[in-house]
């Protein structure tokens, strides 16, 4: 190569550098980002989504882009979280949705409802189904974009002082339950009563409530509810794989580089799956030593999830009635529901009861 032909080649080259080092350095700026979660640092599955998040987040930027974790309680009350993010006290939290239904019934679809959705059909809703569009355009009100960041799968259905055998048992029961639940259950007699997770424990154990809920076996150990009430309940029908959101502030969110929105939604997918996985892995032993130490297993009857089920037929179309927004989503997510039951009924059930049938036998 002559001289001048090389001179020519190494000044192109170096104008090339030039130009994409300064358009490099603008795609990953230094930001920091402040989360506020809804689960307190004990409750560590549960409140470690939003732990998984920030750490994936930092490791795919070189820690460019820090996320800071704060608990319950240290910026903001669990409860809310949202309102935090959504006035941009904080740029975004880790929650879920049906603590909010206050402001709209509607949230409580994107985590989860009574006889809804099990967590891969939630899932499969939101990023194959449509639930994804209707969800965020239903946030964007509220200043939010949401991003699933973890499910705990089916719920028990909570810690009862007494044996419920019939809907009559349960007329008075001062029951520690949230949100539309509490709305369902009230209708065949329930008294909800709405505690955050810190204050279950003594109100029980003083006579306060009557029962409580809370997740599963490995959270609800942890809590000691095994210890003031002896009767454990499944499973719990208002929680078959409640969804456990990202709620991002919209703003803050658009001027996020392209690259950095694409690791924080696949940091909270990450976490997704991470969290039910986990509780999958702790459940089954918790589980164990709750009975080894007493605790008494009971199925809810029929008979009380009949009653349950009509309550909750009820209670939709009451809101649908009066709220649009509702029954787009429930509308939306009933259909889905019936088409994978339909699919569930064929392959997943047959397999999953025969195994548990002889699960001991090999």
């Amino acid at each position: 190569m002559k001289r001048r032909d090389f001179l020519k080649v190494s000044a192109a080259g170096a104008a090339a550098t030039a130009v994409a080092a300064p358009a490099i350095a603008q795609s990953s700026p230094e930001i920091k980002w402040r989360l506020t979660s809804s689960f307190p640092k004990s409750l560590d599955t549960i409140y470690g989504g939003a732990v998984e998040v920030s750490k994936y987040v930092a490791e795919m930027t070189d820690n460019k882009f820090q996320i800071q974790v704060f608990a319950a309680g240290e910026v903001v009350p669990g409860l809310q979280a949202l309102d935090a993010t959504s006035n941009g006290t904080v740029e975004m939290c880790h929650t879920v949705s049906y603590y909010y239904v206050g402001k709209d019934p509607t949230f409580a679809i994107y985590a989860s409802v009574p006889f809804g959705l099990n967590a891969r059909m939630q899932n499969s809703w939101w990023y194959q189904g449509g639930g994804e569009a209707l969800g965020n355009e239903f946030f964007k009100k509220f200043g939010v974009i949401g991003f699933p960041t973890g499910n705990t799968g089916t719920q028990m259905g909570g810690w009862f002082r007494k044996e419920i055998k019939t809907v009559a048992d349960l007329s008075g029961l001062k029951f520690r339950i949230g949100g539309i639940a509490g709305q369902v259950l009230q209708k065949v007699g329930v008294v909800p009563q709405q505690l955050a997770g810190g204050d279950i424990y003594p109100a029980l154990e003083k006579g306060t409530i009557d029962a409580a809920e809370w997740v599963g076996p490995y959270d609800d150990e942890k809590l000691g509810f095994q210890k003031v009430a002896k009767y454990y309940y499944y499973p719990g029908f208002w929680e078959g794989g409640p969804c456990v959101h990202s709620f991002i502030n919209l703003e803050k969110w658009n001027a996020l580089p392209k690259n950095y929105q694409a690791i924080l939604t696949n940091a909270c997918a990450n976490a997704n799956s991470w969290m039910n996985a986990r509780y999958d892995m702790q459940n089954p032993s918790a589980l164990k030593r709750l009975v080894a130490g007493g605790t008494q297993l009971r199925p809810f009857t029929n008979e009380v999830l009949e009653a349950c089920l009509k309550a909750t037929n009820e209670l939709w179309g009451e809101i649908s009635a009066k709220n649009a927004d509702f029954k787009k989503s429930i509308d939306a997510m009933q259909a889905y529901r019936s088409d994978q039951y339909l699919w569930w009924q064929v392959a997943e059930y047959t397999f999953d009861s025969f195994m548990i049938r002889s699960r001991t036998r090999g």
